[in-house]
């Protein structure tokens, strides 16, 4: 349901021929910058995916202007309302790739993919037997929300995963492969290479997790978690109908939503815990990231060293009395 917020959030992708991305993404830019937008779009010979964020006006301009250039004919803008930007800067960047799966004989989605599969019709199949729910983000994506059931390949970027299909084939033959991801660009190459490696029954959530939970038939139904979004939000909810918490907090694997990254620059991950454990816990993952001389969260809370080590000696104690 709209709530009439000021700013908009737009997710969009399109698989189209750009013949010199270096150039249309300096006047991209330009462009976007002239009309107020904030956010990160990646442009490509194949094509153009973006997250942008700005006023209803500014929003309304873009898409507008988008829709009226032949070359993004047909493209689908998903929207979601915001308070504010979710971006503090503007940025468009050429690429290689959209996506990066690392092929030797790339897949253009625009002459091979999966079947695609709107909101109703996936919700339908993957209660179906011998169908398989496969997750095609990464796995901190993953941890944070899924659809229930679905698969969880071990992969921490998308390349990985045609390598952690390779070595799972034998749960996969002979059944029908479902596949969703954020907004549907990954699942378009990725669902394309299953069909090329033989894979007979595959389908694709068309839009992606992002179109699924604002479709008003299904409202997200038999989504668990939220929706892992790459921008200041971090997170934003899919199931209408009831939420399920499924996200762990690293420290004591209780229920949490709350994604924070490791205070250790070196480091850098990624993890789920509560306000009270990044606290105690100098926002480390790991002991060797609470006693880094770079600790971020040491910095940014001038705590002194003698403080510091007060902290650690209490988290000591604690887990010797567990």
């Amino acid at each position: 349901m709209l709530e009439n917020k000021p700013y908009r959030v737009l997710l969009y992708y399109k698989y189209v021929h750009i013949e010199n991305p270096d150039e249309f993404a300096a006047q991209h830019l330009a462009f976007c910058k002239e009309i107020g937008l904030k956010g990160r779009i990646l442009v490509a010979n194949e094509g153009i995916n973006g997250t942008v964020s700005g006023t209803i006006e500014q929003t309304n301009i873009y898409m507008e202007t988008m829709k009226k250039d032949p070359l993004f004919e047909g493209i689908v803008f998903k929207i979601d309302e915001a308070d504010g930007h979710t971006f503090r800067k503007m940025h468009v960047r050429p690429r290689p790739e959209l996506v990066n799966l690392s092929l030797e004989d790339d897949i253009n989605p625009l002459e091979l993919t999966g079947k695609y599969l709107e909101p109703k019709e996936f919700f339908e199949q993957m209660q179906q037997e011998d169908t398989i729910v496969l997750d095609a983000r990464n796995t901190y994506e993953f941890d944070l929300g899924h659809f229930r059931g679905a698969i969880r390949p071990d992969v921490e970027t998308f390349r990985d995963l045609p390598q952690w299909v390779r070595e799972n084939k034998e749960m996969l033959e002979g059944k029908k492969i479902l596949t969703y991801c954020t907004g549907g660009i990954r699942c378009e190459k990725f669902s394309g290479w299953l069909v090329r490696e033989g894979f007979e029954d595959v389908g694709q959530l068309h839009g992606g997790i992002a179109t699924y939970g604002k479709d008003p038939e299904v409202q997200g139904e038999l989504w668990d978690g939220q929706l892992y979004v790459f921008d200041e939000r971090i997170a934003v909810p899919v199931n209408r109908k009831e939420h399920v918490i499924v996200g762990k907090d690293h420290f004591t694997g209780e229920p949490c939503e709350r994604y924070v990254n490791c205070a250790n620059p070196e480091c850098n991950k990624q993890i789920i815990c509560s306000e009270e454990n990044e606290h105690k816990h100098l926002r480390g993952c790991t002991h060797e990231c609470r006693v880094h001389p770079r600790n971020r969260y040491v910095k940014e809370h001038g705590l002194t060293e003698e403080e510091v080590a007060e902290r650690l000696q209490l988290l000591e104690k604690e887990e010797v009395t567990q």
